[in-house]
């Protein structure tokens, strides 16, 4: 068994069932007061994550595999340090960046199982030690570039972002790794340079996602990701922000046939009710609208996606559809398109008006 299944079935089993069962406590002090070694930039993104209610015309923005794209061309190694330093220069809130484990058990970052896509080597991740996948050179996928950068590790990543952006862990593993991952933030003194998520669709995952939460401790953001073919109710929805006391609710509004017409009003997820408990628990309601290779466009985003919003010219009909209905982050493969969009709506507010 793993550490951290170890470590999460420890501190549930000292837990009384009463603990189990009440809502999440926040901290004494919002963690983005908490003064951390190099928090700088990170520190004023962490508070609005944390702050949703004071920030609902500020639209906050995530690089999807930390910002690989470019007019639906990839033009950097997809989770890299060069996508990262471009997600800081445009002026990103957040990265997304999936981990998982070496051969020798330390968390890394790659998006698949096996290393062909991405990389100039073959074969599982999981198969190789973290001395073997160093010598792994990143490559920007379809032109196959070779890169200077190889595979690092999560510390690595997490050492690089510092103080500059956040990361949102994508996590490939067993949810129980998020404590290990918090842990590792912790000991970098990063404890609001990341966030966390789970998928919740049931009560029973939700109790998991109780457990893992109080694991990580309330210093650290969690959030659960939710998708409409699962969630339907406003009160499930409600429950759940509240418990978990999370910043954010990924929302998952499925589009599996190209053939069906795009969503007119964003689903489940999206109803007024769902988006009246967003503002009680003083939750941020985020969408994706990166594509899915070989799915239809905007799959995870009721049809409306990037390409839509960018290739056909209708960005008001994707970004600006789904503000208009509560959401306040969006996460894409577009960053400095959409930013440049969202300037022109002016729905954005500089963070140099926070010193």
């Amino acid at each position: 068994m793993r550490l951290a299944v170890s470590i999460l079935a420890a501190f549930v089993g000292l837990l009384p069932q009463s603990a189990l069962n009440a809502p999440f406590p926040t901290a004494t002090a919002p963690a983005s007061t908490v003064s951390t070694a190099g928090s700088g930039r990170s520190a004023l993104i962490h508070q609005r994550l944390t702050e949703a209610n004071q920030w609902r015309d500020h639209i906050m923005v995530v690089a999807h595999r930390a910002g690989w794209k470019e007019d639906g061309v990839p033009v950097r190694a997809e989770n890299s340090f060069a996508a990262i330093d471009h997600a800081v220069e445009i002026g990103v809130e957040m990265v997304e960046m999936d981990v998982r484990r070496s051969q020798d058990g330390v968390l890394v970052v790659m998006h698949d199982a096996t290393l062909e896509r991405t990389t100039s080597c073959s074969g599982a991740v999981e198969d190789m030690p973290l001395p073997t996948l160093r010598t792994c050179r990143l490559v920007v996928e379809g032109q196959r570039r070779l890169t200077d950068e190889s595979v690092f590790t999560l510390e690595d990543a997490m050492r690089h972002a510092r103080g500059r952006i956040l990361i949102n862990i994508d996590n490939k593993l067993e949810p129980e790794a998020l404590v290990e991952v918090a842990e590792l933030a912790r000991r970098l003194e990063m404890a609001d340079g990341i966030l966390l998520k789970m998928a919740v669709w049931n009560a029973e995952r939700l109790q998991l996602a109780r457990d893992i939460r109080r694991a990580i401790g309330p210093e650290i953001a969690f959030m659960p990701i939710l998708a409409d073919d699962a969630v339907k109710e406003a009160d499930f929805i409600d429950r759940t922000e509240a418990s978990l006391s999370a910043p954010a609710a990924e929302l998952i509004h499925w589009y599996r046939d190209a053939a069906q017409p795009l969503t007119t009003d964003g689903g489940a997820l999206l109803s007024a009710r769902a988006r009246a408990a967003a503002i009680r628990n003083d939750t941020h309601l985020w969408v994706n609208t990166y594509p899915i290779t070989d799915r239809p466009e905007g799959m995870v985003a009721g049809g409306r996606g990037d390409y839509l919003a960018m290739a056909s010219g209708r960005p008001e009909d994707v970004y600006g559809f789904f503000i208009d209905r509560g959401v306040t982050i969006i996460q894409t493969d577009e960053p400095a398109a959409l930013i440049g969009w969202l300037d022109a709506q002016g729905l954005r507010r500089s963070y140099d008006l926070t010193n």
